[in-house]
């Protein structure tokens, strides 16, 4: 028996999580930044799309034509996705995917404890403390 009453009741899975998928005009650029990011590799690549593997679940990078990046914050193009990381060091990781390519949000609704950041396509992800249990 599938319990759904709440916290703690056992739950038998449908599914699991296979791939995250994000849309973008250039997969071969934005697999780069997450490739280097995650240390993932290459499962399958074409123009349109690439899979990366190797950070728990399968990162999809897929082309959209006529592809207009998230604005964060703001609600005329919102996002559709956001992805978080777990860092041990907020600073030296900023820096490191800066390099990479990502850039720094204007808006950091709490630096201390996690940093919004843009991909190379304006995606916004953070960068957090790991959570204690996860």
């Amino acid at each position: 028996m599938v319990s759904r009453t709440g916290i703690g009741d056992f739950m038998t899975a449908i599914a699991r999580l296979a791939a995250v998928s994000v849309d973008c005009a250039d997969p071969a650029v934005l697999s780069d930044f997450y490739r280097r990011l995650l240390d993932a590799e290459v499962f399958f690549e074409s123009d349109d799309f690439v899979a990366l593997k190797g950070a728990g679940v399968m990162l999809t990078l897929q082309r959209v034509q006529n592809y207009r990046p998230p604005e964060w914050p703001g609600d005329v193009s919102p996002k559709q996705l956001h992805l978080e990381f777990a860092v041990d060091d907020l600073d030296a990781a900023e820096q490191q995917v800066i390099s990479l390519g990502a850039r720094r949000a204007g808006v950091q609704p709490s630096p201390d404890r996690w940093r919004v950041l843009l991909d190379p396509a304006g995606h916004p992800f953070c960068l957090m403390h790991p959570i204690p249990g996860a």
